[in-house]
Parts: C-alpha cells; sequence; structure tokens
C-alpha cells in the first residue's frame, strides 16, 4: 500500500515552513527561528532561508504562530489625521516600517480623532490581542493612554512625552530648544514683536513650546502675541483669516514662528494677500518635516524635524519593550536641526 505523500504546501497551494525547509535545506525549526529573525542561527543562515522564502512566496500563517507563541506578529500604529506636517504619516510610516524590517512584524493603522474617545481604540486592541504593541502620537500630558497601557504592563512607545512621573517609552522633538532659537534668531534679524500660533494645552508639545518661547523672550525683553482666537487645530483658512486681520491692526507683529507647515503656508498667504514681503517688512522662521517644503516660495528660514527618524526610533524601541527591555531606557529626545541661514 502507497504512503500518502507528505504535504509540503497549504490546501489553497501556499507554501509552508516545510516548503521552505525543503527548498533550502534547512530543518523546519531552523526556518522557524531564522524567519523569527532568532540571533542564535547565524545571520548568514537567516539570509539565506529569508531569499528562499521569499522565492517561493512563503507568508507565514499567523494563526498557528499566535496559538504557538501567544504573538500576533501586528503593530498598531494609531495615526492622528490632523497635522502640522504635510507628509507626517508618510514621513513616520517610512521610518517605522524600516525599523520593522525583516522582523517578521506588520502593522495595521488606525485613524487617531482627538475630539473623540482615544482611550476605547486602544482598550479594543488589548481586548481582543490584535497586536503585540502599539504606537501613537498627538500625547497629552496626562495621556489616559499612557496610564492605561502602563498599568497592564503593555508595549507601547509614544510620540511625545507625558507629565506622568513613572517612566515610559517616548521619542520626541526638543521643542523646547526650537522655540528659544527661533525667538534668538528673529531677535538677531532684528524683529521687536514675534507672534506664535500654539497647539491646543493639552499636548505636552505646547507646554515644551511656551517655556521655550517664554524664557527667549522675556531673556531679550521683546514684545510678543500668542493668539488665543486660533490654535494649530484651527483650519488653514481661520489661521490666514486671523493673521489678515492682524496686520490691518496697530501696531502688527514683525516675527513669526511657525510650528510645523501648515501654520507657515497660511501665515505666508496672509501676509502676501496684505502686500507684505517675508524678509523684508516681516521674517517668517518655521519648523518643517517635508522634503517638499524646500521648493516653497518665498523662501523662509527654517528648523528640520526629521519625521523619518523618529518613526526609525519608535520602532526600534517598540521591538526592545516587547523583548523586555526597560521603559526607562527607551526614551529619545531628537534635536532640531537649523537650516541654512537666509
Amino acid at each position: 500500500m502507497d504512503r500518502p505523500k507528505r504535504q509540503t504546501s497549504r490546501p489553497n497551494g501556499r507554501p509552508t515552513l516545510r516548503t521552505v525547509a525543503e527548498a533550502s535545506g534547512f530543518a523546519v525549526t531552523t526556518v522557524s527561528r531564522a524567519l523569527a529573525n532568532d540571533p542564535r542561527i547565524a545571520k548568514s543562515t537567516r539570509e539565506k532561508i529569508a531569499k528562499t522564502a521569499e522565492k517561493l512566496g512563503y507568508v507565514p500563517d499567523r494563526a498557528a504562530q499566535r496559538l504557538r507563541t501567544g504573538r500576533t506578529k501586528v503593530i498598531s500604529l494609531l495615526l492622528n489625521t490632523n497635522h502640522e506636517y504635510l507628509g507626517f504619516s508618510s514621513e513616520i510610516l517610512a521610518g517605522f516600517t524600516e525599523a520593522l524590517s525583516g522582523t517578521g512584524y506588520s502593522v495595521t493603522i488606525t485613524p487617531d480623532f482627538v475630539s473623540e474617545d482615544r482611550l476605547e481604540v486602544v482598550r479594543h486592541i488589548l481586548r481582543n490581542k490584535l497586536a503585540d504593541g502599539v504606537i501613537f502620537t498627538r500625547t497629552e500630558c496626562f495621556d489616559p493612554r499612557v496610564r492605561y497601557l502602563t498599568e497592564n504592563d503593555f508595549p507601547f512607545v509614544s510620540h511625545g512625552r507625558t507629565e506622568f512621573s513613572t517612566p515610559h517609552p517616548f521619542v520626541d522633538f526638543d521643542n523646547e530648544a526650537f522655540a528659544r532659537w527661533a525667538v534668538d534668531r528673529l531677535v538677531e534679524k532684528g524683529r521687536k514683536r514675534v507672534l506664535i500660533i500654539m497647539p491646543k494645552n493639552d499636548f505636552t508639545f505646547a507646554q515644551h513650546l511656551h517655556y521655550g518661547f517664554m524664557s527667549a523672550v522675556r531673556r531679550h525683553g521683546i514684545d510678543f502675541e500668542i493668539p488665543d482666537a486660533v490654535d494649530m487645530e484651527s483650519t488653514p483658512q481661520e489661521i490666514s483669516e486671523y493673521l489678515r486681520s492682524r496686520m490691518s491692526q496697530p501696531n502688527p507683529p514683525d516675527g513669526f514662528i511657525c510650528v510645523g507647515e501648515v501654520v507657515a503656508l497660511s501665515t505666508l498667504a496672509a501676509l502676501n494677500d496684505s502686500g507684505i514681503v517675508p524678509g523684508r517688512d516681516v521674517d517668517v522662521l518655521a519648523k518643517h518635516a517635508s522634503p517638499i517644503f524646500a521648493q516653497l516660495r518665498p523662501r523662509i528660514e527654517t528648523v528640520f524635524e526629521d519625521l523619518r527618524q523618529t518613526g526609525l526610533e519608535m520602532g526600534r524601541l517598540l521591538l526592545a519593550r516587547i523583548e523586555g527591555a526597560p521603559a526607562k531606557d527607551l526614551q529619545v529626545i531628537l534635536p532640531p536641526v537649523p537650516g541654512p541661514k537666509i
């Protein structure tokens, strides 16, 4: 009686671990560990097995993987859809996926709306075991997501710090240093009255910006304006309308600090509509992240926030946290990078 042939692919024709093992000449257990990027397997072996798997079109069976390891091999990325940068999502995601390359992790993206219950999405992920870790942005001073995930000992990395005393993983930009530098530079250009449109006070980076800005304007003894009528959550039209109105009033500002590209574009539109020339009548300094922003005319002085590096660092820290690294060792603050003086 003939023995049935050993099945080397799934019923749907997709290759299995055994398919990769037979094609590469390694044991199934070695293939499994290599595709999980186990450092105990030689790098050359991992690379050979990875190439074989890619050639065969092997895709891990996540259901079986979850039963075997207790892990989903999925990361949930919660992205706020209203951001100060033109290419925020694409830049963050590019760096993040680079960090996850070769790890076997995939990414699910969920919109994060500030106006809604931001904790419910996180509860849903934990309740249904949908991911092994979470990344989120637009962090608040006492962010409920940070508290909840910390209390449940669930791996996460936030884009931005909090005011909690318990350490947690984060990647942040040094907004305090940016605000101080921007004021210093405007004073160097001879400006006497500086305006900055701030984020809402709930966000931690608003506190850092405010401290850096106020410490600098007080040190220089110059006038300043922080509008109450608009903030960074306002629409570009609302910001432009406010600035057009303000520039038609007595004693208008002659220096503008823009905490992002959207505010910068709105500011330049308002100045242009008012017949005011940046670099001559006023000066505008902006924080930018999108490569396309360099094509803006007229040119303005900028500071670069490397969002691709931010995503890369967030991915690196999250993987380390999943493997058990202590939260206090997983905190990164990226410095501002001033562009050329104009």
